[in-house]
């Protein structure tokens, strides 16, 4: 593509202003919103000088004008919204996690097949602080790989005096969810293991609900392996006293020549700590998802593969499944 494609983003809550302010950042026009709520299409219309607003996305489809659709909106619109973009010849980014099962993602990815290009926007691999794991495990820092650990914190589910849980007031959807954790944040962790380690199967997993009246796990622990006898672990908990509310991560990697770890912000080798990287997350926070908008628009370009394509994205979401079929957890049809 020679010229920047014009974009159309449906679902304009929360992380919707940080998908508009990376589509400004790459010099792509975004043409219309579309939302059930109509304020808030107006209210992010308004906030970016995006002329054309919608409550249906069918409506918005009809009257085109755009090359690709940025689908922001909640994990049960993203099959249907997808659809109507292959059928319309839009080019299509879709928020994680692409469908609520692995047998929806495959119809889904199977309906679209070639007929336009399909990114799923998991970001996380794209931030700073694993950015720079990344870079240091490609600079050879640690040599070969032989174990990681990650890890999640927050206590944004712990009760608060006279006000719900502060991931519920951010979130208010997770009271409906019945898969939290994992299928909400630790997608995220399992996608950089993948991403740093290579491909992984679930052993075993436990998964646990301390906070009270939610129907989701809120604490998990996972056993994974990869080839040749690799293993690696992933553990999360929301509901820990003393940490942010929004959940922070720990991340180590265990290789031939050294050790990497990653602690909140701070990323150092272990012996080396006086020489760590500190990473402002809040003031970068923007970054990751500059970088998926740049990856999706190379991509466009170039005709080359996305870092997160949707077929490298189902391996993420079959792991995420797995975690829950380890855990005796009955995944819905």
């Amino acid at each position: 593509m020679a010229d920047r494609p014009k974009i159309a983003l449906v679902g304009c809550g929360l992380i919707s202003l940080y998908h508009l302010r990376a589509w400004q950042a790459a010099g792509c026009e975004v043409v219309a919103v579309c939302d059930i709520d109509r304020a808030k299409a107006e209210a992010r219309a308004a906030e970016f000088q995006v002329g054309r607003i919608y409550t249906d996305a069918a409506q918005m489809f009809q009257d085109g004008g755009f090359e690709a659709v940025d689908i922001a909106a909640s994990v049960g619109a993203h099959a249907p919204v997808a659809r109507m973009a292959a059928d319309h010849g839009v080019h299509i980014m879709c928020q994680k996690p692409l469908t609520e099962t692995v047998a929806e993602a495959e119809e889904l990815i199977a309906y679209v097949g070639e007929r336009v290009r399909f990114m799923v926007h998991e970001n996380y691999r794209f931030r700073p602080h694993y950015m720079t794991v990344r870079r240091w495990i490609d600079e050879g820092r640690i040599g070969t790989i032989r174990h990681a650990a990650i890890s999640c914190r927050g206590s944004g589910l712990c009760p608060r005096d006279g006000n719900v849980p502060f991931l519920i007031e951010r979130q208010p959807y997770l009271t409906g969810f019945k898969r939290n954790l994992v299928f909400e944040t630790m997608i995220h962790h399992l996608d950089v293991l993948r991403c740093l380690c290579g491909p992984l199967t679930v052993v075993s997993a436990r998964l646990g609900r301390l906070a009270e009246g939610l129907p989701g796990e809120d604490t998990a622990a996972i056993l994974l392996e990869g080839e040749d006898g690799f293993i690696a672990t992933a553990d999360g908990c929301l509901v820990a006293p003393g940490y942010p509310p929004l959940h922070g991560d720990r991340l180590e990697v265990i290789g031939s020549k050294g050790t990497i770890v990653m602690e909140l912000n701070r990323i150092f080798i272990l012996g080396e700590e006086d020489a760590a990287e500190e990473v402002d997350l809040l003031g970068r926070y923007q970054e990751c998802f500059d970088i998926a908008m740049g990856d999706f628009i190379a991509g466009l370009d170039a005709g080359t593969p996305f870092e997160t394509d949707r077929l490298d994205n189902l391996e993420t979401l079959r792991l995420m499944e797995s975690v829950y079929g380890a855990a005796g957890v009955q995944v819905a049809a």
